[in-house]
């Protein structure tokens, strides 16, 4: 097959053809293969932690510093103890090769995907697009400036190519890899999925989601003026991020609590909103604000909208006509459409199979179990603070990512 893969890392390189990359990416590194929680992987991931948050960094791209707490010592170990290696008779084992198709509109996704499974002692292949830039570029820079430090085996186990679509190359990766990773759309995971994996290789899809927000009216009205600016901008981080484009980007806020006390609240809400994006200098270029026009005044067209209002190009927001026009679709970046509901319960039946995350404030832990309780399985992966929503985890959409990049070795004596 001739030369199409760019290498990205380790180190930006020529072209190299797919069986001299499966050669070099399986081959057996220095020092002996990788294991699960392999120091030489943990040493690697903490070195790349640092240079994330380094302030020149940080400062051009603010959401790269979860990524690098995600992959503090700390936390890494701490993620290999939850596996539990070794407790009753089990021992946990890399996959073999793991192929990572990552989505091109959240540029950071594929560094914790691949991460993990590193760091389970897998080796990879991370397919990243062609569009990715900005902080893809910047992640690509920092994992190859630290990789003169690394132990070989980095090298000689890790790869991240780009190349163009091409069904043939696709499929010899699919059918050469242990685990296959998709994430993307809807159309885009049926796509890769009409290329056969082996019989004993597994597959993790993270298809087409939406999210949304909950704010109770009695906890804002309890909470103080500094506890509500707070939850405003991590909402503002939230909405922005990513042009609100990750599947765990609200699309929807609703307000929970009696109705006559709503429109006070939300109205705080929005002038603490219009603040925040002014302080942090944020706008919508003009193309964007088109869409978003085109977007919102198309839900009024069908009814699904009561009221539309425009804050300059960043803002938008819509009324919803109730919680049966819920917004799953992606309206442009900056957009919030509002229901109010008397109470949780009366959310719950609004829930649905695709919906991931809600970003809540203002409610008790009492009151999160009731309402997961009242949704009974109908959706919803995850429920975290206001601010939050965009913050990975190792379990994401409902599966242990650690758990699911390794395989389990009973041993009985």
């Amino acid at each position: 097959m001739t030369a199409a893969f760019q290498v990205k890392f380790p180190h930006f390189s020529a072209s190299v053809d797919l069986d001299s990359l499966l050669a070099e990416v399986t081959a057996a590194p220095p020092g002996g293969r990788l294991v699960v929680g392999d120091e030489r992987v943990r040493d690697f991931l903490t070195a790349f932690s640092r240079r994330l948050l380094r302030p020149d960094l940080a400062r051009r791209h603010p959401e790269l510093g979860s990524l690098g707490f995600f992959l503090r010592k700390g936390e890494l170990a701490r993620a290999v103890a939850r596996l539990g290696d070794g407790a009753g008779g089990q021992r946990r084992a890399p996959r073999g090769l793991v192929l990572h198709f990552p989505p091109a509109n959240v540029d950071t996704i594929f560094v914790y995907s691949w991460a993990l499974s590193a760091l389970a002692g897998n080796h990879n292949v991370v397919r990243i697009s062609g569009r990715s830039a900005g902080a893809a570029s910047a992640v690509l820079d920092a994992l190859n400036d630290v990789l003169a430090d690394a132990d070989p085996a980095i090298a000689q186990t890790q790869r991240m190519v780009t190349y163009e679509r091409d069904d043939a190359l696709t499929a010899a990766l699919s059918a050469a890899c242990d685990l296959r990773v998709l994430w993307g759309g809807d159309a885009s995971v049926a796509a890769l999925r009409r290329h056969p994996i082996r019989p004993l290789a597994r597959e993790l899809a993270f298809p087409d989601r939406s999210s949304l927000a909950a704010i109770s009216v009695a906890g804002w009205r309890a909470a103080g003026a500094k506890e509500r600016r707070a939850a405003v901008a991590g909402f503002a981080n939230d909405l922005f991020w990513f042009d609100q484009a990750a599947c765990s980007s609200p699309r929807n806020l609703c307000w929970v609590g009696e109705a006559a006390a709503v429109a006070d609240c939300r109205a705080e809400f929005t002038g603490l909103l219009a603040e925040e994006i002014s302080l942090r200098g944020w706008a919508v270029d003009p193309a964007m604000a088109v869409e978003k026009y085109v977007a919102t005044y198309g839900l009024a067209a069908t009814g699904a909208a009561t009221r539309i209002s425009f804050a300059g190009n960043a803002l938008a927001e819509v009324d919803l006509a109730g919680l049966g026009r819920l917004q799953r679709g992606w309206l442009g970046a900056g957009t919030v459409c509002h229901v109010a509901v008397g109470s949780l319960a009366e959310l719950a039946p609004a829930i649905q199979r695709k919906d991931q995350t809600l970003a809540q404030f203002g409610f008790t832990r009492a009151e999160l179990d009731d309402f997961v309780t009242l949704v009974a399985g109908r959706g919803l992966d995850r429920i975290v603070p206001l601010g939050h929503a965009l913050t990975f985890a190792g379990v994401w959409d409902g599966l242990d990512l650690l758990h699911e990049f390794t395989r389990i070795i009973t041993i009985a004596a």
